[in-house]
């Protein structure tokens, strides 16, 4: 595999690196935000919570909230890196700071008392996570050419499934699986959730490891515009007048924007809140839930590297107009049937399509971008999804207390599905790569 960097052409090697940071990044996507840290919030943490809101409501509310810092954070932070040249410094930056939070949660123990500092690490981990995501999405057009750009983003997806699956594995074998006091083949101690808060250290580690390859593989992309880059509340006039040229330019970007901010709230709001619902609504045990998640990340994977052929021949609109129709059925389906096996069947489902869903956004994206200004345009996406990204959280919490039941939540994730998907269906496919494609 070659792809363009910068008018040069990528190795394998580089391709490879920065695909890594997505295998690191499960770290945080599957541990901590889906399938252990989260779930040890809502189902020990906080199952004693007293008063007449859940944990899981406070978890989406919080979740909300951090949501809304990205939306007003995001686009000034890519428009830097781009006008820097420092998108690589940017995620290193971010990134470690995501692997701090990581490391505080450490001291959130099994009890309700400590609810609040995991929650607040949780939410910062959250904005920080997704502003590193800004630079590193950034950077996928310097690691593709028109040609393969679907197959490229597939595979970093496909890599941070993967990476997420062998964590997993390691989290539950090594930490988590057994029961009495002690869990693992290493037998941590229970007491105070101590095995699930060395997970965390674990994760941590893990999620620094990977993310290095690279910041030396892939090279960076100086600016013409590196000497006379705003300050960071002058990044903001700018930001205004860009928005105003686009909306009077490419309007279709604006509708991508708006609809892909809906649609991919949705899509994760199903990982967020996916195992909070198989342990509190479908049975599934707080330990076996790992298991799920690993079926869930190899599903996922194999549907982003298919989705990732299907992108480049099709293109990524009919990708994810057909992975979000699919997930809409199944998510009705499941809305109404209980017990273990149905989860499974049907929750391994809803991740076959979210693969392709979230690889195809992202090349989406990348196809509208104008070249050099990848990092900013890269810097709304981010925003519009946060600008809407207490949505999910939202509803999912506003169903579940309106109904006294977390199961309810599951409507509130459906509905955000909806609109997106009906929201990106007047916006027109993107045309071939833009003018200066591989930078």
């Amino acid at each position: 595999m070659s792809t363009a960097v910068g008018g040069e052409m990528a190795t394998r090697r580089q391709v490879v690196a920065w695909g890594l940071w997505d295998w690191g990044s499960a770290a945080f996507n599957a541990v901590i935000v889906t399938f252990v840290f989260s779930v040890y919030l809502t189902d020990a943490v906080g199952d004693d919570l007293p008063g007449s809101v859940s944990a899981s409501s406070w978890l989406g509310w919080s979740l909300g909230a951090a949501g809304l810092l990205i939306a007003v954070l995001a686009p000034v932070t890519g428009q830097r890196s781009d006008a820097a040249g420092h998108r690589k410094r940017s995620l290193a930056l971010l990134t470690a700071t995501v692997v701090g939070c990581m490391l505080a949660m450490f001291f959130v123990q099994d009890d309700y008392d400590y609810l609040w500092l995991g929650l607040l690490l949780l939410g910062v981990g959250s904005v920080l996570f997704e502003l590193a995501q800004v630079p590193y999405f950034a950077m996928l057009r310097q690691v593709s050419t028109p040609s393969n750009i679907g197959r490229v983003s597939g595979f970093g997806w496909a890599m941070g499934y993967f990476g997420g699956i062998v964590l997993l594995l390691v989290c539950y074998f090594g930490f988590i699986a057994g029961d009495g006091a002690t869990r693992g083949l290493f037998g941590i101690a229970t007491d105070g959730g101590l095995y699930v808060r060395t997970v965390a250290v674990l994760a941590a580690v893990w999620f620094a490891v990977f993310a290095v390859p690279v910041l030396f593989a892939v090279p960076e992309l100086p600016s013409p515009d590196a000497a006379a880059g705003p300050g960071f509340l002058g990044s903001y006039r700018v930001l205004w007048n860009d928005l105003r040229a686009l909306w009077s330019t490419d309007r279709r970007t604006v509708g991508y924007l708006i609809a892909s901010a809906l649609f991919r709230d949705g899509l994760a709001g199903v990982f967020t809140f996916g195992a909070v619902l198989a342990v509190n609504v479908y049975g599934i045990a707080s330990g076996d839930v790992l298991l799920f998640g690993v079926a869930a990340n190899v599903v996922a994977a194999l549907g982003a590297l298919g989705a990732g052929r299907l992108d480049d021949r099709i293109g990524p609109k009919a990708v994810i107009v057909g992975s979000l129709a699919s997930m809409l059925v199944v998510g009705a389906i499941l809305l109404v049937v209980s017990g273990v096996l149905a989860f499974w069947i049907l929750g391994l489902l809803l991740c076959l399509f979210v693969g392709p869903a979230q690889s195809a956004a992202r090349t989406f994206m990348a196809r509208l971008s104008p070249a050099g200004r990848e990092g900013q345009m890269f810097g709304l996406y981010a925003t519009t999804g946060r600008a809407v990204s207490f949505l999910s959280p939202t509803l999912f919490g506003l169903f579940a207390w309106l109904f006294a039941s977390d199961r309810a939540g599951i409507l509130g994730l459906l509905v955000v599905l909806g609109i997106g998907l009906a929201a990106l269906l007047p916006v027109r496919a993107p045309d071939a790569w833009p003018a200066g494609a591989g930078r």
